[in-house]
């Protein structure tokens, strides 16, 4: 029975994850879309981040860190995977693959998270849902949301910004359309030695 709950619950995280992923992108393209960096080099964006603020998502207690790292495929996929870090230390995570729209100079991306929820629910939308709405030149912060604005992050590649840096960046998502407000901020949380980079 202890066995049986867990994989309901495992299911039913899986589930929810990827539904959060793919929020709001079953419908149209907003009317009025928020607008992505002109181009992404993958290459460059490929590697290890740290979430430091992001919008409130299902799968994601508010208490849990989160990191990213992403691989360029030789094909131009990114493989992902998302790591949640709980209070304990003890760590979560799912994997993905992100794809870009065509002419969208890889500023937007579908992301499809592997499990058997993404071969139910089917593929995200055409226009994607990981748009890339800012990026610093030397790619170290970028500013990633869905068009229907119900989903955003801000991720480093170091473990805090300073405060001028990330209040610009806020500062862009609230002209964006962005609920800031609603952000859950972790600039500056993550522990020195919490953390050991791929």
């Amino acid at each position: 029975m202890r066995t049986q709950f867990f994989l309901f619950r495992l299911f039913l995280f899986l589930g929810t994850a990827l539904l959060a992923t793919l929020a709001g992108c079953k419908g149209n393209l907003p009317e009025d879309p928020p607008t992505t960096v002109s181009s992404v080099d993958l290459a460059a964006y490929a590697g290890f981040w740290y979430e430091l603020a992001r919008l409130p998502v299902p799968f994601q207690r508010e208490e849990e860190l989160a990191t990213a790292r992403y691989t360029l495929n030789d094909e131009g996929t990114v493989d992902l995977v998302n790591t949640a870090i709980r209070p304990d230390g003890s760590r979560r995570s799912v994997t993905g693959t992100a794809v870009p729209v065509e002419g969208s100079g890889n500023a937007r991306l579908k992301v499809t998270i592997d499990n058997i929820f993404a071969r139910i629910f089917g593929s995200p939308p055409s226009y994607g849902n990981y748009w890339i709405l800012k990026l610093e030149p030397d790619y170290s912060v970028a500013l990633v949301g869905s068009p229907d604005r119900e989903t955003l992050w801000l991720l480093a590649r170091e473990l805090e910004l300073s405060g001028p840096v990330f209040n610009r960046y806020l500062d862009h998502a609230r002209a964006a359309g962005y609920a800031v407000d609603r952000l859950i901020v972790n600039n500056g949380e993550f522990p020195d030695d919490a953390i050991d980079k791929p």
